[in-house]
């Protein structure tokens, strides 16, 4: 009886140190072995950086000057100043405060409804999926930004207040289906497995199936669709900020490409760096998801480790 704590207390550590090493530091390992994993991870933190410690480092005034408008970069304005004469690295850092949460929001709504509904398709089969399969198949038809801006536009006409969820449904509007067909092809390859048959014929669950036998071996699509389904939102959400079609506040990226458009609408002359900084900013925000999504596919896939 004297032993039995001890016991518990090293398979608890036991425990801890194994999900240590298999779910944090050999994810970071695979990671800091693939350069450009690395350097997309690098990025992604230095925005989060930016838009959280930036933020209180460096204070962000809109007060009109007209005395400073469109001045280059200088060690007083490290990315010049605008058409009023504000900084626009204050613009920059202040502006990025809903771009991420939107686009990580987006990525999950759209996982969720796309996973959930390839399962159901794949793994159910028959008529439902091809009911399913049919209702795929016409949101894949459909233009998405489009849509985006018509469903954004009801919206407001409607006086439905647009926050943040809102907007991340919004933007998944169209975007689950196509990993919904991804899923559902994965599921019903994996249906016919030796292991699902043998879960089968042992009595187990559904759920115990679908979660621990099928899920697993999607989590590479799932991964990677989250990835880019974050970065397609970011396009999406600075778009709609720059054609005025969802409440901004002044400072943000969408606000400062509207603003570009109808003061500078070059990237040329004096009002050049207003125009390139958001973009520039956007792009290279983009480039790091897109890299860092390539070593994620990477800690779900042995084969592409093994490359």
């Amino acid at each position: 009886m004297v032993h039995i704590p001890k016991l518990r207390e090293d398979k608890v550590m036991k425990g801890l140190k194994s999900f240590l090493q298999y779910h944090i530091l050999e994810p970071l390992k695979i990671l800091a072995s693939d350069k450009r994993a690395l350097v997309g991870l690098s990025i992604l933190v230095f925005y989060i950086l930016m838009i959280t410690v930036g933020r209180v480092l460096i204070p962000l005034d809109l007060t009109p000057h007209r005395e400073k408008r469109y001045l280059g970069p200088s060690w007083e304005h490290p990315l010049g100043t605008d058409f009023a004469g504000r900084d626009i690295l204050a613009q920059i850092i202040h502006g990025g405060r809903d771009v991420l949460p939107v686009a990580f929001l987006t990525g999950l709504v759209t996982v969720a409804i796309g996973t959930i509904i390839g399962i159901i398709s794949g793994y159910v089969g028959g008529k439902l999926d091809l009911a399913i399969t049919t209702f795929i198949d016409i949101f894949l038809t459909i233009p998405g930004f489009p849509l985006l801006m018509v469903v954004v536009v009801w919206l407001l006409q409607s006086g439905i207040p647009v926050n943040i969820f809102i907007i991340a449904c919004v933007l998944s509007i169209t975007a689950w289906a196509g990993l919904a067909r991804s899923v559902r092809a994965q599921v019903l390859s994996i249906r016919e497995e030796a292991f699902i048959e043998a879960a089968i014929c042992l009595g187990l669950s559904r759920f115990h199936i679908v979660f621990n036998e099928i899920l697993p071996n999607i989590m590479p699509y799932i991964a990677i669709n989250f990835m880019l389904s974050s970065v397609s939102a970011i396009y999406s959400y600075t778009g709609l900020q720059a054609l005025g079609l969802i409440p901004y506040e002044p400072g943000t990226w969408g606000a400062m490409i509207c603003m570009a458009q109808a003061y500078v609408g070059t990237i040329t002359g004096a009002g050049c760096w207003y125009v390139l900084a958001p973009a520039i900013t956007i792009i290279v925000l983009q480039v790091g998801l897109v890299f860092l999504s390539q070593g994620i596919d990477k800690i779900f896939n042995p084969r592409l480790r093994e490359r």
